[in-house]
């Protein structure tokens, strides 16, 4: 079985290119398919301002992204008369150098979860919410973590250029999720963190932070009921998906010693916190999917990315010829409001959960 993606210049529309994508015969991937094929035949949205991260050349950059930030944070401030987002997050204010500023990024991303809630309990905020507020609320975590990944890209580019982590980020609104099942989470044991180039994975399709990203952004504290509180296991899967364009990184490979490293780590870490690393149920890893014929693309990794790069727009998927066009792109003049009518629905069922 293969999925064919169309990819296009968002600037130029008339340059595309297509790859496929080989689905691994596993449980999951096989379920996957058929919810990838449900999302097409119901013609669901595309989220085009958050597909493509890690791409070092692209027109999103820092002041594009800080600019579409100031506007959702000023549409918020708007709203609320009870809530008030103070810092101000320029190009300036986001990095120490070529590093994150780690600290203005958390103190964004918690105004999200604080304004959005989580997926089984919205916050009041995010139910008061105008149709402009949602999307600009909504816009807090997917440009914190755009920002995040250019930043990184940008020192990776200076320090180590071969380890610019590219990648694909296939997202659908209001796309219908299923409980994740015991033998699709036998996959984390056999997968782990690996992530390999053209390979394709399961997006997480929900809010909260992991155990490895609690370990890895907040030092590895101790597992609090506090901090265990803002930890999600993942409970469902969808027909999203992720693409990994990054050069591969697998456990035990010698070229990557600081990836075994921090794995080592992360793996006493939970020992200290009695939690078992093998146990499917924590959701330690990435779910593989399938891979993409990357021999169509070009004879090198650095050479497809560059392609890539010059084409980071989703205009067509396909499979089992069922296809859905997306003739639209996050450098339309529209796009936001292309968007927040296609929300509508789901903004208006949120409001109606008022108690």
């Amino acid at each position: 079985m293969e999925i064919k993606v169309t990819l296009r210049n968002p600037l130029h529309h008339n340059e595309q290119i297509v790859y496929e994508i080989e689905v691994f015969d596993n449980a999951l991937a096989r379920d996957w398919v058929m919810a990838l094929k449900e999302i097409l035949l119901n013609k669901k949205h595309l989220e085009k301002n958050y597909c493509f991260l890690g791409f070092p050349n692209t027109a999103r950059d820092d002041e594009y992204l800080c600019n579409k930030l100031k506007h959702s944070v000023d549409t918020i401030n708007s709203f609320f008369d009870d809530y008030y987002i103070s810092e101000e997050f320029t190009p300036s204010t986001i990095r120490n150098g070529l590093d994150p500023n780690q600290t203005v990024m958390n103190q964004l991303h918690n105004h999200f979860e604080v304004l959005q809630g989580t997926v089984e309990n919205l916050s009041d905020y995010y139910r008061r919410a105008d149709y402009k507020t949602k999307y600009a609320i909504r816009q807090l975590n997917n440009i914190c973590h755009e920002l995040e990944s250019w930043m990184l890209t940008q020192r990776k580019l200076v320090r180590n250029p071969e380890w610019v982590r590219s990648s694909q980020i296939t997202t659908f609104l209001q796309c219908q999720r299923y409980d994740l099942r015991d033998e699709h989470r036998d996959l984390f044991n056999v997968n782990g963190y690996d992530r390999k180039f053209g390979h394709v994975y399961m997006h997480w399709t929900q809010i909260g932070k992991t155990l490895f990203e609690v370990f890895r952004d907040e030092g590895a504290p101790e597992l609090t009921d506090t901090v265990c509180e803002a930890i999600t296991h993942l409970r469902y899967y969808s027909g999203e998906f992720d693409i990994e364009w990054g050069n591969d990184v697998v456990l035990g490979d010698p070229t990557v010693p600081w990836h075994n490293e921090e794995q080592e780590k992360f793996r006493a870490w939970l020992l200290e916190n009695d939690l078992d690393p093998t146990d499917p149920q924590l959701s330690l890893g990435y779910l593989p999917l399938g891979k993409v014929r990357t021999e169509d693309l070009g004879n090198s990794e650095e050479e497809i990315r560059q392609l890539l790069g010059k084409h980071l727009d989703i205009y067509k998927i396909e499979v089992d010829g069922i296809s859905n066009t997306f003739d639209y792109c996050w450098s339309d003049p529209d796009h936001e409001q292309q968007q927040i009518d296609q929300m509508r629905e789901g903004y208006d069922y949120s409001s109606k959960t008022i108690s």
